[in-house]
């Protein structure tokens, strides 16, 4: 039996590198948990509002990522994130009783995206949604250039606006 890689990353990449990257995550099933599109607007469900919440998180949880342009879209995220392991800083983190110094080290972007599917999963089961899933793995893009960094950019900030979910909720 062969076995099958469901990382569906660019093969010897360094994942951990700074760089910008652009990721779409889908709800399983594409179901619309996040909202729905008002007017060309994104009008977040409170699903949608704990995944933004969460996805804000990761820049106070892991400080050597910047988030740049994102959108919760109803059944799918769009975002771009910076990689920048030239930010270096020491925390203090609660182990047991003893307390220590530990230094980052900057996790690969698929654990980074884990950790945003993992809790907001978490969140929005606590919220009482109790069938909420992401769908397996996510697509991501290495961006190469400004120029690309710029579409990308624009791609998201008018996703909205393309309206093919107007009346799914």
């Amino acid at each position: 039996m062969a076995f099958r890689n469901p990382q569906r990353r660019k093969k010897g990449f360094d994942y951990a590198r700074n760089g910008y990257y652009y990721i779409t995550i889908c709800t399983k099933y594409r179901y619309p948990w996040f909202g729905k599109i008002r007017d060309g607007n994104v009008v977040l469900s409170d699903c949608g509002v704990i995944v933004k919440n969460q996805w804000e998180w990761l820049a106070k949880q892991y400080q050597y990522i910047r988030l740049d342009e994102y959108v919760v879209m109803p059944d799918h995220f769009h975002g771009v994130v910076q990689i920048d392991n030239d930010i270096r800083c020491e925390r203090m983190v609660d182990v047991g009783r003893d307390r220590h110094l530990q230094t980052n080290t900057t996790k690969p972007l698929h654990d980074i995206i884990g950790a945003f599917k993992t809790t907001s999963s978490k969140m929005v089961h606590i919220a009482g949604h109790s069938f909420f899933s992401w769908q397996r793995s996510f697509h991501d893009r290495i961006i190469r250039n400004d120029m690309e960094l710029y579409r990308i950019r624009a791609y998201i900030r008018n996703n909205p606006s393309k309206g093919y979910y107007q009346s799914f909720l």
